[in-house]
């Protein structure tokens, strides 16, 4: 037995001796799970902007470069060292929109306040009521019907206070005469956003930031690009009425929703209503429409 135990010291030794286990601390595996994390996002978050087709631009320009390297192309090699500080700066000021709403969106992340949540099924007060949600229901399909173009804003957690100042302000409680009356056609206040607050309409044909999401598809309109375009820059929720179709959509996490019936509405503004966490999952339970799409 100690000749056999020998000899395969030998041969780790002579054949072997280069392979080496690196010691891995649990700090390590966090350290590898934070950077996945990290990439994943960004990968993500890069993929949903225009950052996507510069990113595979960066990529064709690295495999030219890799394989001036391998030919020992000098000239090229030099101008890519040369050009490299420059492209960066260049990156930083051409995508400083997209930087900027990354960093907004890692601000108002609750990752805090979920871990900190110690009575998960508490009872928060509501943003708005029922009445509004029957209101909001009854004006969005009343101007489906009619085929009235709409785009009604509902204020979350994040301040819309930016966008009520390019409107007019109103401050009124929410009824679906008053949001009828406000998109109808040719009358001054049809042009634009409503934005809702609680239970009051606050403000009316406010300018918002059209989405740059490539996923989203050709045929939608500016009206559907603004909706998407907020819920992407806030958590707002966001009601669209097609004036070319009369089909209602929802916006809400950059996500668009179309061609949604009555149950489903009421359904998600039950959940933005802030509810317990029982209760939202009750309403979960009850499923998604099977007409409901995502965006194209």
């Amino acid at each position: 037995m100690g000749q056999i135990g020998e000899a395969i010291r030998t041969f780790t030794d002579r054949y072997l001796g280069w392979v080496s286990m690196p010691m891995v601390r649990w700090t390590d595996v966090v350290e590898i799970i934070i950077i996945a994390f990290l990439v994943y996002h960004l990968l993500r978050w890069v993929q949903n902007t225009r950052a996507w087709s510069l990113f595979k631009g960066i990529a064709i320009i690295l495999v030219f470069v890799l394989v001036a390297a391998l030919f020992d192309m000098t000239t090229i090699l030099w101008i890519a060292r040369n050009v490299t500080g420059i492209a960066v700066t260049a990156l930083v000021v051409v995508f400083q929109p997209e930087l900027r709403k990354a960093l907004e969106q890692i601000g108002k992340s609750n990752v805090l306040a979920g871990v900190l949540q110690f009575d998960p099924t508490r009872v928060t007060s509501e943003l708005f009521s029922d009445k509004t949600i029957d209101e909001l229901i009854r004006a969005a399909y009343e101007m489906g019907k009619s085929k009235t173009g709409a785009l009604i804003v509902i204020q979350n957690n994040d301040p819309l206070t930016e966008y009520e100042l390019t409107g007019i302000m109103i401050d009124s409680l929410v009824s679906s005469q008053l949001l009828i009356n406000i998109f109808e056609h040719n009358t001054p206040l049809h042009d634009g956003a409503v934005i809702v607050r609680g239970n009051r309409i606050v403000s009316a044909t406010c300018y918002l930031p059209l989405s740059d999401n490539m996923e989203l598809s050709k045929e939608l309109g500016t009206r559907h690009r603004a909706g998407v375009g907020i819920s992407e820059a806030t958590d707002s929720f966001t009601i669209i009425v097609s004036e070319e179709t009369g089909r209602v959509s929802v916006a809400q996490n950059g996500e668009l929703s179309r061609n949604i019936d009555e149950d489903f509405l009421r359904n998600r503004l039950q959940v933005l209503q802030s509810k317990t966490l029982e209760e939202k999952k009750l309403i979960f339970r009850k499923g998604r429409p099977k007409n409901e799409k995502k965006a194209d």
